[in-house]
């Protein structure tokens, strides 16, 4: 479904990503995972037209992505949760979710995946009329995911989602992201709670300094020396 071969992205004169290569199969979850810094923040932006790279493809079923625009990529199928949530603060729950549905012209769709997203996530049904900058920091985070499945994604790309979250909200977000799949979405997941993240995930890839060091499955680097040391605690 996505393929990124011999990726290079800077900002000005600095490297962020050097020579990566990975791939994303249909129906998987893949994980990147890295220390802060590592490049994987700078992947999801190149992947959505955010950011262009230096050099290397990054193809979607089959098409490139490079220099196309950002609307358009999401027009093609790729949805992008950031880093940080994005939220529109000042505008109602709903109209966050209405947004997220933006490009789209299928109304009975919209309609249909307005009623998955809230089912998935049941604290937002009961606050589509809030204003999303009162909401907390797990209810925003839960409005960024739904606001990009809104876009209707075939691939949804999803930077730190647990990020400043309370332990019981990180294992909801990350049993939602495992029911987003369940219903046929593909997913890329950058974390930096490289323990739950390789929980859900089928494969990983490992990012340090913007060089790929290591990849496999997910169970395979939950069990790596190396990775144990460096993110798991061990």
């Amino acid at each position: 479904m996505l393929a990124i071969k011999d990726l290079y992205v800077s900002y000005g004169n600095i490297a962020a990503v050097q020579g990566l290569t990975m791939e994303v199969n249909p129906g998987e979850i893949v994980t990147l995972i890295g220390a802060n810094g590592a490049g994987k923040s700078t992947t999801l932006r190149t992947i959505s037209g955010l950011l262009h790279p230096r050099k290397g493809s990054v193809e979607f079923e089959g098409q490139s992505l490079v220099n196309v625009p950002g609307h358009e990529i999401v027009a093609r199928g790729i949805c992008h949760s950031p880093e940080g949530r994005r939220i529109f603060p000042r505008m109602t729950v709903e109209e966050n979710l209405e947004l997220g549905a933006f490009l789209r012209k299928d109304k009975d769709q919209i309609a249909a995946d307005r009623e998955r997203v809230l089912t998935l996530f049941p604290r937002l049904a009961e606050r589509t009329q809030q204003k999303a900058g009162t909401m907390s920091g797990g209810e925003q985070q839960m409005l960024a995911v739904a606001r990009a499945m809104m876009g209707g994604p075939k691939l949804l790309l999803l930077d730190e989602p647990s990020m400043g979250l309370a332990p019981v909200l990180v294992d909801v977000i990350f049993d939602t992201i495992a029911r987003i799949r369940e219903q046929g979405i593909t997913v890329l997941l950058v974390e930096q709670n490289a323990l739950a993240a390789l929980r859900i995930a089928d494969r990983a890839y490992v990012l340090e300094s913007g060089r790929l060091k290591l990849s496999g499955s997910a169970a395979e680097l939950a069990q790596n020396d190396e990775v144990v040391r460096a993110y798991l605690g061990g």
